[in-house]
């Protein structure tokens, strides 16, 4: 089940997007899978998959079932998952706003263990906040989370694949953190500089036009100097 929650700072300017991705799943007798991939792209999008499975315990068990909400219907598509011996259902999802993230929270109503995720952006940095509380999960879970960012990872707890790529193995049995942050331009100022930039274009061209019409439309009668240097026109 995915949960979210919406924190926005109140000082002005301090353009806050916050996703918050719960992901639960029933606590079944076998080992648990729990795989949460996600992209952030420079725009602020995200895309990616979730992965809920757990080893069946009877021939009829289906596993972990994500349901996507209807607001999402296009965006999120969930097929059956069956891999080495896990059985659950696995949801893709592509070019969702930090608000359509946190509409996840509504994938699944069953109540168990929680990966949580906090995306902030305070000007050009973006830093990411998780807690995934996983006492309850038998110890031969599996529960990775891996995040690809549009930029290098300046600091960060997990293990890096790359520079901007972040992958948390979290431990069954505790309270797991997740902490990164990476610096890229914000998508809004971003927008600004390229408006400000047609417009410094548009100026610039009128101001070319202004003077080579003044250039045209100037003197052209002819002129001759007079013995003592003054200029005078020619009558």
């Amino acid at each position: 089940m995915l949960t979210t929650r919406d924190r926005r700072p109140s000082r002005a300017r301090l353009a806050a997007l916050t996703a918050l991705l719960l992901l639960a799943v029933p606590l079944l007798s076998g080992c648990l899978r729990v795989q949460v991939s996600m992209g952030v792209s420079a725009d602020d999008r995200v895309s990616g998959q979730i992965v809920a499975a757990a080893v069946p315990t009877a021939e009829t068990d289906q596993g972990p079932q994500l349901t996507p909400p209807d607001s999402l219907a296009r965006k999120v598509r969930v097929q059956e998952y069956k891999q080495d011996g896990y059985v659950g259902t696995q949801a893709f999802f592509s070019d969702l706003t930090f608000g359509e993230v946190q509409q996840l929270g509504s994938m699944s109503g069953q109540v168990g263990n929680s990966v949580q995720l906090n995306f902030q952006r305070a000007g050009d940095i973006v830093t990411l906040d998780g807690k995934a509380d996983l006492k309850a999960v038998p110890d031969s879970s599996d529960v990775q989370v891996s995040i690809a960012f549009p930029a290098r990872v300046a600091t960060t707890n997990g293990t890096r694949d790359g520079d901007s790529i972040v992958t948390w193995k979290l431990a069954p049995g505790e309270v797991n953190t997740l902490r990164a942050e990476v610096r890229y331009q914000d998508p809004s100022t971003r927008g600004f500089a390229g408006w400000a930039g047609i417009v410094g274009g548009v100026t610039l061209g009128v101001a070319l036009i202004v003077g080579l019409m003044a250039y045209r439309n100037r003197d052209r009668s002819p002129r001759y100097v007079r013995s003592d240097g003054a200029n005078e026109r020619k009558v």
